[in-house]
């Protein structure tokens, strides 16, 4: 149902590009910490978190990194590297203590709202998958953040951890896994919808759907103005800011080509699409209750990392499968086909062009992936969920992911597979790119913005007293204090309604 349009208003201190959950949680920390601060909210689409923020468009949810094997990279020596599953970890408790938050602050009505206790496991099977599976372990243990990971290559435990994935499976087959029983699933969608609808209520907040950013260009006085256009009545107009964060997922790096800024230069964008197996069979989704992830084939984008995940969506328990990896040179699931060739510009086109030339694996996997068959991705299915039936089980598109292309002085052009803040020189434009982990780190990832661009304020005692408030382990690292950690998860399980 489209909203009636409001007002624009023509100054404003803050504009929002995107009702996603990265400005979602930006406007929210701003107006915690400065009631007063005017806001502007600009959504192309008549709702807001219906893009990469909604339930069904994730490519997974309650990313802490717990389960997901490819943030635990195996080393040329044999190695596991924990470094990112540890920043991630820690990320996702900043999420847990500022979720805390908005639960006491009465945005909504229960946390059971946007989150739900579902266990964690990660799932390896093969000689020397087995092998990294309990190296993974090892490195993993010396971080108080993983403290109570059980690891067991013991069928009967992991039976009773995942019925549905160990039923049938071959008994010579080596096969082992791990399980944080703390893990959480988390709707984004709904997260994100509730936040929005507390900022409209907000004095000084303004959100304007079926509104699209068409350019910003700066004012000679150290602001910003904000071209946008009716999408129902086509008429365009213009707001000033002091400030514009772009969290547009996949448009955010056309609109951070439009910002006169030196610090967009470089920066392309690959986009890849996805698609689920949705559970219709009420016995298979009755019979499993985790988020079960293996490991990635060779030459797959992170966000294609199989896992057979229980979901709870809209109140409703689901059971997922994926995800397929598609291509589309759209950006955003309601983009533009000629997304992707209008983001290549003289600035980004080498770097394009090299990170191309080196990740032809990539390539190969997602036209091996276009091209499945209802069948081929049955057996896909049926490592994770052995003697499952295709009727049981109904393709689904999920959203798009733009990864992210940047420069790099030795290898021309490198295709990252995180996130990637881009903030002005003066801190009046900020923009978020990238896909995994995203959602699950946005708290941290807009709080480093707001270090960054309202640093004066930031270092005043009432921010410092309001932001430690809302998050209290805020500009401090808890991944080697396993007090802190425990402290934390204890405050935070009480307030989120979850087992500790």
């Amino acid at each position: 149902m489209t909203k009636p349009p409001k007002p624009l208003i023509p100054k404003t201190e803050v504009v929002l590009m995107g009702a996603g959950i990265m400005s979602a949680t930006l406007g929210v920390i701003l107006k915690e910490v400065d009631p007063e601060i005017t806001i502007q909210i600009f959504e192309r689409l008549d709702e807001a978190g219906t893009e990469s923020s909604d339930a069904w468009n994730n490519a997974g949810t309650g990313h802490s990194a717990f389960c997901e094997l490819n943030y635990t990279p195996q080393k040329a020596d044999g190695s596991v590297d924990v470094t990112k599953a540890i920043k991630i970890a820690e990320s996702y408790e900043i999420s847990r203590e500022f979720w805390s938050y908005l639960v006491k602050q009465n945005y909504f009505s229960s946390p059971k709202d946007f989150i739900t206790q579902v266990p964690h496991i990660s799932l390896v099977w093969g000689k020397e998958n087995v092998e990294y599976g309990k190296k993974r372990y090892d490195s993993m243990l010396k971080s108080p953040l993983f403290k109570n990971m059980i690891y067991t290559e013991d069928r009967d435990l992991m039976n009773e951890w995942m019925p549905l994935v160990m039923r049938g499976r071959k008994k010579s087959q080596p096969v082992a896994g791990t399980l944080m029983d703390i893990g959480t699933d988390v709707n984004f969608g709904a997260l994100t919808r509730g936040m929005i609808e507390r900022l409209e209520k907000m004095p000084g907040v303004s959100v304007h759907y079926n509104t699209e950013v068409l350019d910003l260009d700066p004012d000679g006085k150290g602001g910003w103005d904000v071209f946008v256009r009716d999408l129902t009545t086509k008429k365009k107009n213009q707001v000033n800011t002091k400030f514009a964060f772009i969290g547009a997922g996949g448009a955010t790096l056309h609109l951070l080509k439009r910002a006169e800024i030196k610090e967009r230069k470089g920066y392309g964008g690959f986009p890849v699409s996805g698609l689920w197996l949705k559970c219709l069979n009420e016995e298979l989704i009755g019979k499993h209750n985790a988020k079960v992830y293996g490991k990635a084939n060779i030459g797959a984008p992170p966000m294609s990392v199989p896992h057979i995940d229980t979901r709870m969506i809209n109140g409703k328990k689901e059971l997922l499968f994926g995800p397929f990896a598609g291509f589309s040179t759209k950006f955003l699931k309601n983009g533009s086909l000629m997304d992707l060739p209008k983001s290549i510009r003289p600035d980004n086109a080498l770097p394009m062009i090299f990170a191309g030339l080196k990740n032809m694996p990539l390539t190969k996997y997602l036209i091996e992936q276009v091209r499945q068959t209802p069948e081929e991705r049955l057996a896909a299915l049926r490592e994770y969920v052995p003697f499952t039936k295709l009727e049981d089980w109904e393709l689904k598109v999920a959203g798009q992911r733009v990864q992210v292309i940047k420069k790099d002085k030795e290898k021309g052009g490198v295709l990252e597979f995180g996130t990637e803040v881009v903030v002005s020189e003066d801190g009046t434009v900020a923009a978020l790119l990238g896909a995994s982990p995203g959602a699950s780190t946005a708290a941290a990832a807009m709080l480093d913005i707001l270090v960054k661009c309202f640093k004066r304020q930031c270092d005043t005692t009432a921010w410092k007293e309001k932001l430690h408030a809302m998050v209290p382990s805020f500009g401090q690292s808890i991944s080697k204090d396993e007090e802190k950690v425990l402290a934390t998860r204890a405050r935070t399980s009480k307030v989120l309604g979850l087992n500790k």
